[in-house]
């Protein structure tokens, strides 16, 4: 069932990117594997997955030592690090997509510095404005020249850092009826990116958007990176 789930994912994709007159090859699926069994993940490896994120450093210090086999993997972090654990996350992940602060940065620039490693982040950017998202306050951006100069500042800082190294920015859109409702901010963090670029010259080649409910259409507005988990592996059990 994985397998059918991956290869019917794959081929969304696919259409999506046609759509958008892009190659497939600029998508990368991260199969997002919180609450779900070892034996799951070896399903999705041997079905060709490559890359999978978990949100809470509790559960992948759980499964990190049954996962020796999978050396070719890629780790992501997606979700909210706690100050208290951030000091787990050079061992266990390779890409965070969850740098929601320039405190945050810095503690891991450190770390990363002590022990003489590199890591790669993604900043999240709160574009949709909700509360219960976490993120640098981006809601706005556009039309607010005081939140535009803070949130630009904070990341020019967050950049300059020298182990943890900034490859983009990640969003996650609101839960909505129709995925088309949730163009609007995978479009808002795509021009955030481009305006970003252009302003500190620096590069992010990396968007991260878009889930189970709503990946076609982040492909369509630019996502490089997209965080599926219940299309491949089915409801999550709580």
């Amino acid at each position: 069932m994985i397998a059918e789930n991956i290869k019917m994912v794959q081929t969304e994709i696919v259409a999506a990117c046609a759509r958008a007159g892009r190659d497939p090859q600029t998508v990368t699926l991260v199969a997002i594997s919180k609450r779900k069994p070892i034996e799951d993940i070896l399903a999705a490896v041997a079905a060709g997955i490559r890359h999978f994120g978990e949100n809470r450093v509790e559960e992948m210090r759980e499964k990190q030592p049954h996962l020796a086999v999978t050396t070719s993997v890629t780790w992501h972090m997606v979700g909210h690090i706690q100050s208290r654990k951030t000091r787990y996350i050079p061992g266990m992940f390779q890409v965070v997509h969850s740098i929601d602060s320039l405190k945050l940065a810095v503690k891991l620039d450190t770390l990363l510095a002590e022990n003489q490693q590199q890591l790669t982040g993604l900043i999240q950017m709160n574009v949709s404005g909700e509360q219960t998202k976490s993120g640098l306050a981006a809601f706005g951006w556009e039309q607010d020249a005081t939140l535009r100069k803070n949130l630009f500042d904070e990341v020019q800082q967050i950049t300059t850092l020298q182990h943890l190294k900034i490859r983009g920015l990640m969003t996650m859109a609101p839960i909505v009826d129709e995925m088309e409702q949730a163009r609007p901010v995978f479009q808002s963090l795509a021009r955030l990116r481009e305006a970003l670029v252009d302003t500190l010259h620096i590069e992010l080649p990396e968007l991260s958007m878009g889930m189970t409910d709503d990946y076609p259409i982040a492909i369509e507005e630019g996502a490089t990176m997209i965080r599926v988990g219940r299309a491949i592996f089915g409801e999550r059990t709580y």
